[in-house]
Order: structure tokens, then sequence, then C-alpha cells
């Protein structure tokens, strides 16, 4: 595209010229990390960062920096036993999946390698009773993403008694991540390493039937969470918003460093160099906010905007920064907004910035709560690269050593000089949809097969009762 004159170039040139000289994206980083630890719900190391990001906001000079309470279903881990019982007797390492419940199981392991569709489809029949086993590998024919979550509950509906989830990169131990939101799941779920699920595998093709018990002893019980909100005002049209968010929980085993704390110091980031040289140059309002426990359910993406549903059609547009720090290309996926690429390729023009302009949608980060309130969305990323799997991510291994500077500061670059443009825009070509325009996008994006899945895990529920 033809490059544009660009009428923000002195702001562009100031904060890019502090972005690029100072090195607060990765000292906020580690102080979430090395000294808050995962930030996982409940945790101390949860409230300290709460404590720290609301200090920020305030020191960086934003508004109404405050803390938003919401009461949830938090889960504690416990022991998690899994158990050889034939044809040989041998305890394996593993770890327990969050919302699985306290039980003790017993069945046949039935392996389905990657859990797409396909393979659950070719083996209906068997499941019913059996303890599934799926990896943590994308299925290869798939042009879209199956989520943990949708491998899980496909095996819950078809009648599975336990799931296993094995990592499928080698030497990362097991990988974590939520099996159900807000509540105790139905049925145990539990990780192991690439190594020893393997194992299991091996055992099943050599020696025919392997019969397993699972033992889990978590907890869900009731806790207290807070989002974190600030903002600059706009000075033309206060009561409209642009918000830019990510979550800053990570795992209870996991330091989280790019996922998702690289994101939330984006966040804070673009927050600093807005204040310090845009600020009387915003029209409208731009809102930050640092979202609690994403990582079991996006509660707190949903509690705001539970709370906050007189503002919705007031939102111009909802930026999630989710790991957006990592390693990807920092450029912009909308979720189903057509309109709205052109108008974004030439703000990437003018930018004279890296920053590939795609399509996509996800049902599994902060974004989606608003998205299902029909607030256009979408995410920081690289829409143009398939996504093949986590590495690291939800592993003990996602620590900051794995995070680059260089990555940090161009996603702050990219993310402060968008926002402003979007907040000025004269004629933004989008507004909300409607509930009848979202439940035809539910519908038909066979990335969304997951809430399909939800509805009848959420009879299951009826069901038994909870």
């Amino acid at each position: 595209m033809r490059r544009r004159e660009n009428p923000y170039l002195n702001y562009d040139q100031q904060m890019l010229g502090d972005i690029y000289t100072a090195g607060e994206a990765m000292d906020n980083l580690i102080t979430l990390c090395d000294d808050f630890g995962s930030r996982f719900g409940g945790t101390e190391g949860e409230r300290q960062a709460v404590a720290f990001l609301r200090e920020k906001f305030t020191g960086y000079g934003l508004s109404n920096a405050h803390l938003e309470p919401y009461t949830y279903n938090g889960w504690i881990r416990g022991e998690a036993c899994l158990e050889i019982l034939e044809p040989i007797q041998r305890t394996i390492p593993c770890i327990s999946l969050p919302y699985s419940p306290p039980a003790q199981i017993q069945g046949k392991l039935l392996y389905l390698r990657e859990g797409g569709p396909d393979d659950f489809a070719r083996q209906h029949d068997q499941i019913r009773g059996k303890i599934v086993m799926v990896t943590s590998k994308n299925p290869p024919q798939l042009s879209r993403w199956v989520h943990r979550s949708e491998k899980y509950n496909r095996s819950v509906v078809a009648g599975a008694v336990g799931f296993i989830f094995m990592n499928h990169y080698p030497g990362l131990g097991p990988a974590t991540g939520s099996i159900a939101g807000n509540r105790e799941a139905l049925i145990p779920g539990i990780s192991v390493s690439k190594e020893w699920g393997e194992f299991l595998v091996r055992l099943a093709e050599r020696k025919g039937e392997v019969t397993l018990r699972i033992t889990t002893t978590d907890k869900t019980e009731p806790m207290q969470s807070w989002n974190v909100v600030a903002e600059l005002p706009g000075q033309r049209y206060p009561d409209e918003l642009v918000i830019i968010g990510s979550h800053y929980d990570g795992h209870d085993i996991s330091q989280g460093a790019e996922d998702p704390a690289s994101g939330m110091v984006v966040v804070l980031e673009a927050a600093r160099v807005l204040a310090k040289y845009a600020r009387e140059a915003l029209d409208r309002t731009v809102r930050f906010i640092g979202f609690g426990n994403e990582e079991i359910g996006l509660i707190g993406a949903r509690e705001y905007v539970k709370a906050h549903q007189d503002e919705l059609s007031r939102i111009r547009f909802m930026l999630n920064l989710d790991s957006a720090g990592g390693r990807k290309r920092k450029g912009i996926v909308l979720n189903q907004w057509p309109e709205l690429e052109p108008l974004l390729q030439e703000v990437a023009a003018e930018m004279v910035a890296e920053m590939p302009i795609g399509q996509q949608t996800s049902a599994f980060s902060d974004h989606f709560p608003f998205f299902l309130e029909g607030v256009p969305t979408g995410m920081m990323g690289d829409a143009e690269t398939p996504r093949e799997g986590r590495g690291f991510g939800h592993t003990a291994f996602d620590t900051v050593d794995k995070v680059l500077l260089s990555n940090l500061r161009e996603a702050a670059a990219n993310v402060c000089r968008v926002v402003l443009r979007i907040a000025n825009h004269a004629a933004w070509p989008v507004k909300r949809r409607s509930p009848e325009q979202v439940r035809t996008l539910l519908e038909s994006d066979a990335n969304l097969e997951i809430m399909r899945l939800r509805e009848a895990v959420e009879k299951l529920y009826q069901e038994r009762g909870k």
C-alpha cells in the first residue's frame, strides 16, 4: 500500500523514542513474574499484582485508577495420582487441570491422538466408560485451532469417565489449562508430559488394554478477585471509549511470563507513553484494563462486561493484548470485522510499521465476552501464521528469560500508535452488532464450534443437578 502522510508524526516520534530508550517494560515484567509469581487466582501474588498495576496506572498519570472486585468460584490444586493397574503396576507423574473435581475413577485407556472432531467420531462408540487421552497438538488436517477444552468437552459428551492431556512438546513436562469455567468440572482431568504419555501409548501397543486409576484431591470454593481499571479521558467525546486490556493472571505452575504478563506490560507501556505525550490529542477516552482470572474461564472479562452493560454501545473498539509481547508479529487480528481491515491497513501504511491485519475468531481470551455482546473486537497477533501450539506456554517453563525486550518494545510501539488513531478516526465504519448478528456468527464460524459443545455440556450439568 502506498505510504500516507502521517498527521501524528510528532506524537509517534516522541512515544517511540521513549519506548525504545526505556527499560520500563522489562522492569515491569520482571516484577510481575519474579516478585509475584504466577498471580493465579487466590494467591498472595495475585493481590500484590493488583496493587502494583493500580499504582503503576496512577504513577503514569492516568485518571480514576481503581479496582473492580467480583466473587467467583476459585480453584485450589491438590495432589493428583495416575496409577497403571493393568497390565503392570506403576505410578505416573501427573498434575490436575484447573476445576478438576476431587474424585477417584478407574477405566481403560483410550488414546485419541490429537483429539480432533474426526478422532472422536471414528471411535465414538468406544469412548463411554473410558479414560480418554489426547495430545496438545493441533489436528494437522484442520485449518482451525482445537482448544484443550474442546477435546475435554467432546470426551465428557461422549461418556468418558476421565481425561488425560498429554503435552506434545518434549522436555517441558505437563501442560496445564482449565477444563471448566467458574465451576467444578464434570469428570477429572489431568496432564502428563510427552514422555510419560508416550510410555502409556507404547504400553497399550505392546500389551493390549491398559487399566488406569486417577485420583484427584482439588477444591473449588468461593473467592474474590479484581479487574484493575484506569483511563485517559477523551478531549472531544469523553463518553466514547476505546478499551485495551490483558489479563494479568498466569497458571499456578508457571510465571506466565509470555502468557499473559508480556501483554499486561504492553498495556502498561502504552498507557505510560500515551499519557506522557498524547494525552491532549485523544478525542475519545482510552480505558486500560488488567483482567483477572482469564486462565480459568475469562471470568474477569465476563464480570466486567456484566457490570458495564450500559457502556457497551459506546465502545468503539476493544483491543485484547493477551501475550502481546511474545514471539508473534505485532499485527491486529480482527474478530470478523471486514469493514475495519482497509482502515487498519491504511493506518499501518501511515505508521510505516510491520503490522499485518487479518480476520480470525477465538473464544479463548478476554475479548470474547465483548464479542458476544456485539462490541467490535480484535487481538494483537498474526492471523497469517497458522497456530500450531503453545510451546512452553502453560508449563513451568514460561519464564521471564523467554521474553525479549525487543518484542515488548515493538508491541507497545504499535499499540500506542494504533490506539491514538482509533480514538481519533472521524468516520468509524462499524457499530455494535445486534444479538441476531452475533448468533449468526456463532452458528456459522467453525472456530466457534466450542460454543455448541458447551451447550451439550450444560445439559449434562443440569441432568446431574450441578
